[in-house]
């Protein structure tokens, strides 16, 4: 083996040696709550143990019999895809005002949004609350699917209007002379080409309303048949008097987890896709 080959095969092992540590650092939490949620009560508080010893399916039992869980599943799902089609469809026609139109303070406008990002939300939690209260959605799932878009919105706007900048000019072009309006040239040409980026502002909008936990809290603490999944999680209160509901809680983070990795997993191509686009021009 030659020095050069050496140097090679060391990197390579040095690369597969990282990549390893890394996967088990992000992976080895998902890994420890997904066997403790097969755990019984009795063994959570003996020694530590990485598989179950006696694995017992009465924990997700136990959650699917709870009927708040269930609704606050059923909320969740349904704040978290209004949530992501009205920023897909509000975000898409503003991502296109800034990436293909030329207007006086496009770019400023463009960085206005992408700092609405910036704002950690309890530094905005109490305005909202009182035009929550002030509109009459508090304590309903209205509250969580007006709020939402405030972090959803921007982030679905900046990527989308990346991507319609990347889009050849020569396309409207072709539609103008065929007779196209505007808006069909948007609808029926431009906005199919996004799908890569629409898939992945969806998704990701759609897992950030469905983890938030800040504005459910506190928006609908009025109201348990509104709260959302993290909330109904949080104040799990065991089978029984006095307890500390530990496997319980991790095998409904596992009912509210696998999901979204699943989606993950089937999109993930378009994920990547539409992250990148626009990086590049060719």
């Amino acid at each position: 083996m030659t020095s050069k080959q050496f140097r090679q095969r060391a990197q390579q092992v040095l690369l597969y040696t990282l990549v390893f540590i890394v996967a088990v650092y992000a992976l080895f939490p998902f890994y420890w709550a997904f066997m403790t949620s097969f755990k019984t009560e009795n063994e959570m508080f003996q020694s530590a143990s990485y598989l179950p010893r006696e694995p017992t399916m009465k924990n997700y039992e136990y959650v699917f019999r709870d009927n708040t869980f269930l609704d606050a599943l059923r909320n969740s799902a349904f704040i978290s895809a209004a949530t992501s089609i009205f920023a897909l469809v509000a975000g898409s026609f503003a991502a296109y005002a800034l990436g293909r139109l030329r207007f006086r303070g496009r770019v400023a406008l463009l960085y206005v949004v992408l700092s609405m990002t910036m704002f950690p939300a309890i530094s905005i939690l109490s305005g909202l609350y009182t035009i929550v209260r002030e509109l009459g959605f508090f304590g309903t799932s209205l509250s969580l699917i007006v709020t939402y878009p405030v972090f959803s919105l921007p982030f679905t706007v900046w990527v989308l209007t990346s991507f319609f900048k990347g889009l050849p000019g020569e396309i409207e072009q072709a539609a103008i002379v065929d007779g196209a309006t505007p808006f069909q040239t948007f609808r029926l040409i431009l906005l199919p080409l996004t799908a890569p980026a629409l898939v992945t502002t969806g998704l990701l909008a759609f897992v950030q309303s469905w983890n938030e936990y800040l504005f459910a809290l506190n928006f609908t603490a009025t109201n348990p048949s509104a709260q959302t999944v993290p909330v109904a999680i949080a104040q799990f209160s065991g089978q029984f008097s006095e307890q500390e509901p530990i496997a319980e809680i991790m095998a409904a983070a596992m009912v509210v987890t696998i999901p979204l990795v699943a989606l993950v997993l089937i999109f993930q191509n378009r994920i990547v896709e539409g992250l990148t686009a626009g990086a590049v021009k060719g």
